[in-house]
């Protein structure tokens, strides 16, 4: 059942923002396409170019299958993380919430926020290198100047969802020309592609590099971000309209991840076909392929449009990772943090054991470091994909839209690769170790504990859904039953507050206060002076602006005790987010009163989002008057 309740939606200030009821025909379909684009830039971001080249270089084209059946399986999951989030109007880490018990919730947290960590090191080590590339920055100082993209996405979610979109688009359209040129310049042989879709391992290594391939490809964030970014949409909540819903969202999935499929194959190809086939066998490292390319290709603007779509599949990936941050946090834990503070916490994870790779195994450590976050999250991959199978079968959440036997199977058969493949990786990793008999005890008891706890995880999430029984039922509608609505009765409220500012929103506050409560009720109106002096003097500050408000808020009073009401008044000093809920809290108050000060961008960021500051410190209703 679709979540109604404000607080509990997923990405709740851009939920239902792009409406797709009133659109017809084309425009309808146009309407819903977005959100596998921002998905699919997760799959051409910088940690896979580093699977892509090393692949490429070391094995020519023998791993492209690797790449084919990893977008075949890209396009099945993500296409059921849609369905999830249309029909349930839950994203996969609300349903996670919903069915697992507070342990479970906290581990998978734990693993998704190591993935996104992961992936968002792929992303600063991706654009460090293309800045280091085009202006010769050094790699230790370009890692620091990705910080500084943290703004970027408070400033596009602001301007809405399509903006978004369209700038994510862009930067993809750049990254398509970009290697559709390359590939011009680098004249693969078509028949030597074709032998690379016959499935092989070569060896150890290869296998090592696929996984890293299906790490990249498919990515754990990427599914709890499609199943919150389709709910971006507002479409009729009918069956039909779900179904519609459903069928728009997989050719949205089917045309972005076939695009990012181009990239991904573009790269491995211009691999094979310059390095592998020129004898240069070990060119793992991003910078030495940049380097190579002009000396390959014999052309200049290789290496360049190289560097340029680095840059910019860092920068796409960067905003899509702090969104899936975001989502993961508020879905597991139900809690909510100011988003510059929630990118620079995940900007942070990424950047620290960067510096530290940087600093003490120099420059040449980044090809390495690039491929093993590729594998990390690869290995995080069944505690997403198994939840998600589960959520999308169970007939009694998703009713008639829960997939069906076939597909399931298919599902469960994609899910059982990726788990052996991941349980046969660590198993390479860990036995020369615990066959080491110089290696430390304590390290090996520490991965023995380890490996038998996520054993233990994996079963537990595969099992517990099937023996829990006490699920809500499905319902497609957004509508309470009238049964829900017999005990209802009028909310009166007695004690009003009622923040004023002195501008044009002051009557319509005061307007709707009274509405609420007529003359039986106690209103407190209430001023903040916010000025230098006010912030460091507080109520001992006298200036011109604070008795000029004390005089014009009193005549709102008296005007207000002339009708017959029982007003009162309250000056505050300083910040309205601490002052407000202060003042709300001493006087009891049963409701507050408060305008919605119109700010978007820019402005939001200079004067700050008073409303939502304000509702996390008190625990009555607020009335925002527009």
């Amino acid at each position: 059942m679709k979540s109604t309740n404000k607080s509990d939606l997923s990405l709740a200030e851009v939920h239902g923002s792009v409406d797709t009821t009133q659109r017809k025909g084309f425009k309808k379909i146009i309407a819903f396409m977005g959100p596998a684009y921002l998905v699919s830039v997760g799959y051409m971001d910088p940690g896979n170019w580093a699977t892509d080249i090393a692949g490429g270089s070391k094995f020519g084209y023998a791993l492209v299958w690797v790449l084919v059946m990893s977008n075949l399986i890209a396009l099945l999951l993500q296409s059921h993380s849609a369905r999830l989030g249309i029909v349930r109007g839950k994203d996969l880490a609300q349903a996670s919430r919903d069915t697992y018990s507070k342990p479970v919730n906290i581990s998978l947290y734990v693993l998704a926020e190591i993935a996104i960590a992961a992936c968002d090191l792929a992303e600063v080590l991706g654009m460090a290198i293309g800045l280091q590339l085009l202006f010769d920055i050094p790699l230790f100082y370009g890692v620091c100047i990705t910080v500084l993209d943290t703004i970027l996405l408070l400033f596009l979610i602001n301007f809405g969802m399509r903006k978004m979109e369209a700038f994510i688009i862009g930067l993809i359209a750049v990254i398509g020309l970009a290697f559709l040129t390359e590939m011009f310049l680098a004249k693969p042989d078509i028949a030597d592609i074709a032998t690379g879709l016959i499935p092989s391992i070569p060896n150890d290594e290869a296998l090592y590099i696929a996984i890293g391939i299906i790490g990249a490809t498919v990515m754990p964030h990427n599914l709890y971000l499609h199943s919150s970014l389709v709910q971006t949409r507002k479409y009729d909540r009918s069956d039909e309209g779900i179904k519609k819903a459903i069928k728009y969202n997989i050719m949205d999935s089917a045309i972005a991840l076939n695009l990012a499929l181009f990239v991904n194959a573009a790269i491995l190809i211009l691999a094979a076909s310059t390095f592998y086939k020129n004898g240069y066998f070990e060119v793992a490292e991003i910078k030495d392929a940049h380097l190579f390319l002009d000396r390959l290709l014999g052309s200049s603007l290789a290496p360049k449009l190289f560097a340029v779509a680095l840059i910019c599949a860092g920068q796409s990936s960067t905003i899509t990772g702090t969104l899936a941050g975001q989502i993961v946090m508020e879905g597991y834990l139900n809690l909510r943090i100011t988003p510059w503070i929630r990118r620079l916490l995940t900007r942070s994870i990424a950047i620290i054991p960067a510096l530290c790779c940087i600093y003490y195994f120099g420059d040449s450590s980044t090809g390495k470091l690039l491929v093993f976050s590729q594998v990390i999250l690869s290995m995080q991959l069944g505690f997403a994909i198994i939840p998600l199978i589960h959520f999308v079968s169970d007939k009694t959440n998703m009713g008639k839209f829960s997939i069906n036997r076939f597909t399931q199977c298919i599902s469960w058969l994609a899910a059982s690769i990726i788990v052996f493949l991941n349980i046969k990786l660590v198993a390479e990793f860990i036995v020369p170790i615990l066959e080491n008999p110089a290696e430390s005890w304590l390290l090996k008891i520490f991965l023995v504990t380890a490996c038998l706890l996520f054993c233990f995880l994996l079963v537990f999430i595969v099992i517990q859904p099937l023996l829990k029984r006490n699920l809500k039922p499905y319902h497609t509608s957004t509508h309470a039953a009238e049964k829900d609505l017999v005990a209802i009765e009028p909310v009166t409220y007695q004690r009003i507050a009622v923040a004023i500012d002195f501008s044009k929103m002051d009557q319509l506050n005061i307007s709707n206060a009274i509405k609420q409560g007529d003359k039986e009720a106690q209103y407190l109106l209430i001023h903040i002076v916010e000025t230098a002096g006010a912030l460091m003097m507080g109520s001992d500050i006298k200036d011109h602006e604070t008795k000029t408000d004390k005089t014009r808020i009193q005549r709102y009073a008296a005007a207000l005790h002339a009708m017959g009401y029982k007003v009162d008044i309250k000056i505050g000093y300083g910040t309205p987010k601490k002052a407000i809920p202060m003042i709300v809290n001493e006087f009891n108050a049963d409701l507050l009163i408060m305008g919605a000060h119109g700010h978007r961008g820019i402005s939001d960021l200079l004067y700050g989002t008073t409303v939502d500051a304000v509702r996390h410190k008190i625990k009555i209703p607020i009335f925002i008057s527009r």
